[in-house]
């Protein structure tokens, strides 16, 4: 019993460890021997799982826009929490263990009771709230949002009660036994809330992905997008003093981390088993992970079928040709070569394995582009910067265009313009030829912007969260809602440009003709999520999936 996709959340209690994952799982282990014991599951990705004070229960946020209540230790199902309209990304036990508190990327945080009801929705978020913690007194909820605030709210009647406005994102945050906030930034910063003072401590170059707080020992955590771990004494609230820094091995995924009592740190990974790091000792132990199966990119590149997913393996026409060692998002081709990257920050050349540059933060996305005479890629980082390497021979760093605060999630290239999307809802496009900018759209999407591609001229598509496809030209957008369920993960175009097809993280498809100006086809060739599509030279299109496997969708 193990996990097949990315950990993405992790709580501890007593003698228990529980994960949340991408494959739906929500699994309950001996911390002792490190076994699984009982399963529970979701109809989509698991993002979050957290106990009960007394250990009695444990509750799991599921992108399937549910929370679920899990009696201990046989996992039975006792409650079925509802009525988001989006991704639930956390759901947390009050203190006293009476409520249950959920927030999700519809914008609301919910109080339910433990048979499922929902007694209060606090509603004021203008952007995805992404985390959540109670207050001491189990009288309000603090959550904090993609729209750069941290809002305390009263669970008995939803009223907002304190908004600090920090103009930028914090995706996690805890609350001490005092009742101090301490948040993680995109600047890297721990935030710190005592009562209406607000102050931040450097902690990172990147990002800060995930804190973890144990009040016995007075010990946080933080996981950053640098691809470190901070652990700081905050002992009695006083200021955070660094006690420990450690390199996040490639396996560890930097949004999920927990303190065992012991003061060990078991964080989220993308294999099958969760890893624990000694802070005394600073040694990991890795104990049984190993990569998961999943595939994040497929590309139709000279005659052959190249993937690349979580285990960092190159495959050509499902033959390993390289191994990168750590997770990747994408592939890229220019000529004869191939590009790789990911997790660690690293690009790779994809058929050798060897190392060409290192950035400060993950890589997402790329594209490949000729510009008077030479070859170029353009890679897109999760903190906003586009890469633009000359590859005409040696690969060389040309230009670093900080475009974006959060994440750029799909870049394309048409008629010497570069087309970018970011996942706070913008779109850009840049001429190559100085890289200045042409056009910026904020929020040109309800909600986070997936992926893009050129169809012609100055034309791009984008797909969203929202569930929409929009169509860019001259005149603005064409918006055209999809029969997707789920949010849109992917966007691909057939080579004669006549058709789109565009793939959703609950694993279906669906094709979008663009002379007539319809959906064509849905259907779901898997219960996985689609991560990425091409377009094959036998003329259809192939997707790849979470599960590790690649589908022929015929036109």
């Amino acid at each position: 019993m193990l996990h097949e996709g990315p950990i993405a959340g992790i709580a501890a209690h007593g003698d228990f460890v529980a994960t949340a994952g991408y494959d739906n799982k929500l699994i309950l282990w001996d911390i002792k021997t490190r076994k699984a014991l009982a399963r529970g599951t979701h109809d989509h990705l698991v993002n979050n799982c957290a106990f009960s004070t007394d250990g009695k229960w444990l509750v799991s946020a599921s992108s399937d826009y549910s929370a679920r209540l899990w009696a201990l230790p046989a996992m039975r199902l006792q409650a079925v929490l509802s009525g988001h309209g989006d991704d639930v990304d956390m759901a947390m036990f009050s203190p006293d263990d009476k409520l249950i508190a959920t927030c999700a990327l519809d914008r609301l945080v919910r109080i339910f009771n433990l048979q499922g009801q929902c007694l209060t929705t606090c509603q004021g978020h203008t952007g995805n709230v992404l985390s959540l913690a109670w207050t001491p007194d189990s009288q309000h909820v603090v959550s904090t949002s993609v729209d750069g605030t941290i809002r305390k709210w009263d669970v008995t009647n939803g009223i907002e009660v304190q908004k600090t406005d920090l103009n930028i994102r914090t995706d996690s945050l805890e609350i001490s036994n005092n009742g101090v906030i301490y948040a993680g930034d995109d600047l890297g910063r721990i935030v710190i809330i005592d009562n209406t003072t607000t102050h931040f401590v450097d902690a990172h170059v990147a990002g800060i992905k995930k804190v973890a707080l144990n009040n016995k020992n007075g010990q946080l955590v933080c996981l950053s997008y640098d691809r470190t771990m901070s652990i700081w004494n905050v002992a009695n609230d006083q200021a955070p003093v660094e006690i420990g820094r450690a390199l996040l091995p490639e396996t560890i995924w930097a949004r999920a981390a927990t303190i065992l009592e012991d003061g060990r740190v078991a964080t989220g990974t993308f294999g099958a088993t969760y890893a624990i790091f000694d802070v005394k000792t600073s040694t990991w132990d890795l104990q049984d992970v190993q990569a998961g199966k999943a595939l994040n990119d497929v590309a139709h590149i000279n005659d052959h079928i190249y993937s690349v997913g979580d285990a960092g393996k190159v495959l050509k026409d499902g033959q390993q040709v390289a191994d990168m060692g750590s997770l990747c998002n994408f592939l890229v081709a220019s000529d004869a070569q191939v590009f790789t990257g990911g997790q660690m920050g690293e690009l790779f050349d994809a058929c050798t394995g060897e190392v060409l540059y290192t950035h400060h933060s993950p890589l997402n996305c790329g594209a490949a582009f000729e510009h008077v005479g030479e070859s170029f890629i353009a890679i897109g980082s999760y903190t906003g910067e586009v890469l633009v390497f000359n590859v005409t021979g040696q690969v060389t760093l040309q230009h670093q265009l900080k475009i974006y605060e959060n994440a750029i999630k799909g870049l394309s290239f048409s008629d010497g313009v570069l087309f970018s999307v970011c996942a706070n809802t913008d779109i850009a496009w840049h001429q190559v030829s100085d890289w200045s900018l042409t056009k910026r759209i904020s929020q040109a999407h309800d909600k986070i912007t997936n992926d893009c591609c050129a169809i012609e001229g100055h034309h791009f598509a984008t797909v969203s969260r929202d569930r929409t496809l929009r169509i860019w030209g001259d005149e603005g957008a064409e918006v055209y809602p999809s029969p997707h369920p789920n949010s849109v993960k992917c966007i691909s175009i057939s080579d004669d440009k006549s058709r789109l097809l565009t793939g959703s993280y609950g694993g279906t498809v669906a094709m979008f003709d663009l002379k007539e100006k319809r959906w064509t086809k849905f259907e779901r060739p898997t219960m996985s999520g689609i991560s990425s599509i091409t377009w094959d030279s036998k003329g259809q299109f192939l997707a790849s999936s979470y599960d590790g496997h690649i589908y022929p969708i015929h036109t």
